[in-house]
């Protein structure tokens, strides 16, 4: 079902208040007497903000929380991009999978402050110094459009643009977020550029203002956002710090603080009259919010009449509203829902072709029903008996049960299976709903339980929809066409239809999503989201793998198969190798239990030539053949979430020569894959955590390897870097990969090293790379290292690299980006004692698990240097 109009954000406040979260748990804000004040309290307030931003965790969450929470006004963050390219501080993982990471880190964000959430098919493809760098990967007018489809669909009387769109807002995409925010102000309203068919219905934002937390003297207005909120419990800043720490995959926990706190912001343009800009009171100076400005716009007597009886229907709700005793509030209630009903003739119901009634009208109404909901103590819970459900093969089993835990009797009806179509809520496959009831509807007296069994067949498998059709270049595939956190983040939803006694009518709707429910011994009462999968799922352990080329290679290939159906099958695994490589059987035959996991193993042996080579797997079950598998992504902060990928290894043939018994130690650091990735090229890599180096005799390794950012999140590793210091020093080589300002300490390293604020760092893959001095061991010994070595490379070359350091450092490599001055300090070399310290800011994190063989044979000649000698 198309979304229309602002229905599919709209609908998303009902569901913030009726969606668990992955912990089984609702925020204390949206449950009971709080979330019943909250609805109530914002009955009628009909303004709406967007704020813009590039980022996940660029956004104001001081600001969204006092607009959202506190003063019920509808506010929503526009994030360009879903934060794929930055790092990854609880996990390995990056790019695309990280953005899942950091899409349901801002959901969760925004479940707590009340704010909705938008992105643009934006791919964050890393770091960018300038608009135009970005503007060579995002095409201008596609984005722009992206974000005018969003303003038009969500349409907000003010934007905030968090960033200038000049120069100094630094990175390039923070550039652009400020610089669209701007032409969208301008343009949400242009058909002839952005006709409606494709854009929807034109929008003209009133006001355009800039955030200035950052830059308090250019601010124009001054907001307090350290309002303390009683029936919450906490200022709007407190609950802002909890929305800031659910980015931790970035490391942005926050103090929640009491206190006065405030935040900034500048009046950039303006079509109301609102005076001059310094003497603004609040966001919507000049914007009239009265539901009378609706009134020119309506036909006929009765229609008008409701408008009119609205204001003083929302004041009443708010004088009668007792947290004690809700139900009285009930008849109250049931007259707003009435006059919303009224307000428009039935035969033009969206908001009586006004986009800024439709959006009004459906913010209300939702507010309403989540009133009437919690007023009348019903609720709803859905749960099916296992996690996932074989997508389009076998329909789940689901319990429902709808309690009536108020005062007076309520009559329900049967339930409803609805299943996510493109992120839209439609009706199931099946049409379904089998009720044990046996009756339509029923009287709900107090206390009590109706009990439903009925099928879910969702035949979309569950995962990241942007991420079903592959992205072109650093674009995803799929424009946005509603709000992110709209979208069901189950396989199936459930809805029940409540009808209030007396009033003969249906006067809101249930609604839950289908999870599966267990007692963790740790965190207790948890859900997970239903899941729809396919029948069988085949996985292979990574999706590159790195090989020394020309060379004997005995590996073993791991299949994972994974069983969403309910009994057992027989499957047949099957395994394609490119030329040069056998296997030890062409196909392996496994029982798979139902819901179970197995494990089947290929040995693979042979030589491949340098290049890139494709192993692929498939099994066959019943008839049917499959080809793909998921990578679960779970964190207790967020929602799970799974990633599929095609059963294909790209195996990355390298020429390159390893050292004969080279034995590494890898100190892993942030988002660091790359201890595998040696294992790959043939060396002995023993992984050893910070506490065991005061405990491990070192001697026994060639070379120990920090990794990317390790210090900077270990304690541990700072307490133990004198003994890797005295390792080096005492004969052995110590190669540290690209850590932060840490460094300027100086007690890191063996010799002294400067990085500058703003940090240099290479951002084209592609910059040139002048190497200083072609004999240097680092480039020589095992592998001849040339210009052809950074080929291929992805992201970025370097980053954090020194500006200053110690003569005593040999740079091995220059390189800077177009118009930059060139930095020597992306490799570094010293002689220390009788050893050798490395020290290089090259982004080998990216680059090795990608399979890029430069990297590959300089990064082994780098753990070899103390043999090169």
């Amino acid at each position: 079902m198309k979304a229309s109009g602002c229905w599919s954000v709209c609908r998303a406040v009902a569901l913030a208040v009726s969606v668990m979260l992955a912990n089984g748990s609702a925020i204390a804000q949206d449950r009971g007497a709080v979330a019943l004040e909250q609805m109530v309290d914002g009955l009628g307030v009909s303004g709406r903000v967007l704020m813009i931003a590039a980022h996940p965790d660029d956004e104001d969450t001081n600001l969204i929380a006092w607009l959202a929470r506190g003063r019920h006004v509808e506010t929503a963050y526009l994030s360009l991009t879903r934060g794929d390219g930055g790092q990854n501080l609880i996990g390995n993982e990056l790019g695309e999978a990280l953005g899942v990471i950091r899409t349901e880190e801002l959901l969760a964000a925004r479940r707590v402050d009340g704010g909705q959430q938008f992105f643009t098919r934006a791919f964050d493809f890393g770091f960018s110094k300038s608009a135009e760098e970005t503007f060579e990967h995002w095409p201008h007018d596609t984005i722009l459009g992206d974000v005018v489809r969003v303003v038009r669909q969500f349409r907000p009387h003010v934007i905030v643009a968090v960033f200038s769109g000049t120069p100094r807002d630094g990175h390039g995409h923070h550039q652009v977020s400020g610089m669209l925010a701007l032409e969208a102000y301008d343009l949400s309203a242009d058909t002839a550029r952005f006709p409606r068919a494709e854009f929807g219905e034109p929008w003209t934002p009133l006001k355009l203002y800039r955030s200035a937390r950052f830059n308090r003297v250019a601010g124009t207005l001054e907001i307090p956002v350290g309002e303390y909120d009683p029936v919450l419990g906490r200022s709007f800043a407190e609950i802002a710090g909890e929305s800031r720490s659910q980015h931790s995959s970035q490391g942005f926990g926050a103090l929640q603080r009491k206190g006065p706190v405030t935040t900034w912001v500048a009046r950039e343009e303006s079509r109301v009259e609102a005076g001059p800009a310094n003497e603004e009171r609040s966001l919507f100076d000049g914007v009239d919010t009265t539901w009378q400005r609706f009134a020119g716009s309506l036909r006929g007597v009765v229609a008008r009449a409701a408008l009119d009886s609205l204001p003083a229907a929302f004041a009443a709700a708010r004088e009668r509203l007792d947290l004690r005793r809700p139900q009285e509030l009930v008849p109250t209630l049931l007259h707003v829902h009435s006059l919303l009903g009224r307000v428009c003739q039935a035969d033009v119901p969206d908001g009586c072709g006004v986009p800024d009634l439709a959006a009004s009208l459906r913010v209300s109404r939702v507010r309403t029903d989540s009133a009437l909901r919690l007023a009348t103590g019903v609720a709803l819970e859905a749960e099916a008996t296992r996690t996932v459900s074989a997508s389009g093969e076998i329909p789940a089993a689901v319990v429902v049960r709808t309690y009536n835990r108020g005062v007076d009797t309520v009559t329900v009806g049967l339930p409803a299976a609805r299943t996510p179509d493109d992120g839209a809520i439609a009706a199931s496959a099946a049409g379904s709903a089998s009720s044990s009831a046996g009756s339509a509807s029923r009287a709900l007296p107090p206390g009590g339980v109706a009990v439903d069994t009925i099928t879910v067949d969702p035949r979309i498998r569950t995962e990241p929809w942007w991420l079903r059709t592959p992205r072109v270049g650093d674009l995803f595939a799929e424009p946005v066409r509603m709000a992110e956190s709209a979208r069901l983040g189950a396989a199936a939803m459930v809805s029940v239809p409540v009808t209030v006694k007396g009033t003969g009518q249906t006067s809101f709707e249930l609604r839950a999503p289908v999870v599966y429910r267990y007692v963790d011994p740790v965190r207790g009462d948890t859900s997970i989201p239903l899941a729809a999968a396919p029948a069988i799922s085949v996985r292979l352990d990574r999706e590159t793998e790195l090989a020394p080329a020309g060379t004997d290679l005995s590996r073993e290939v791991r299949v994972s198969l994974q069983s969403a159906d309910t009994a057992q099958r027989a499957v047949v695994v099957r395994i394609t190798l490119p030329e040069g490589l056998v296997a030890d059987s062409a196909s392996r035959t496994v029982a798979l239990p139902a819901g179970a996991e197995r494990s089947v193993r290929f040995q693979v042996s042979g030589r491949v030539a340098p290049g890139a080579h494709e192993v692929r797997v498939v099994a066959e079950s019943d008839g049917r053949r499959y080809d793909a598998g998921y990578e679960l992504v779970n964190y207790e902060h967020i929602r799970p979430q799974r990633m599929y990928r095609p059963a294909v290894l790209r195996l990355q043939a390298v020429d390159v020569r390893v050292p004969e018994g080279l034995r590494v130690a890898y100190i892993p650091g942030v988002g660091d894959n790359v201890a595998p990735t040696l294992q790959q090229l043939g060396l002995s890599v023993n992984v050893l955590g910070p506490s065991a180096i005061g405990v491990t005799d070192l001697t026994v390794f060639d070379a120990v390897v920090v990794g990317p950012r390790a210090y900077e999140s270990s304690e541990a590793l700072l307490s133990a870097n004198p003994r890797l210091l005295a390792y080096a020093r005492e004969g052995g080589t110590l190669v540290v990969q690209y850590q932060q300002y840490e460094l300027n300490r100086g007690s890191i390293l063996p010799y002294p090293v400067q990085i500058a604020r703003p940090h240099d760092r290479v951002t084209l893959e592609d910059a040139p790379v002048r190497i200083l001095d072609p004999e240097a061991d680092v480039l020589r010994w095992p592998n001849a290292i040339g210009s052809e070595d950074f080929d291929g490379w992805v992201q970025e070359r370097s980053l954090y690299m020194p500006r200053e350091f110690d003569e005593r450092y040999t740079p091995v490599l220059e390189m800077n980006d177009p118009g930059e001055p060139a930095n020597r300090g992306s490799l570094l070399v010293a002689s220390y004692g009788r050893g050798r310290v490395v020290y290089t800011s090259l982004a080998l994190f990216r680059q090795l698990p990608a399979g890029v063989p430069g990297a590959a044979r300089l990064m082994v000649n780098l753990v070899s240097a103390g043999g090169g000698q």
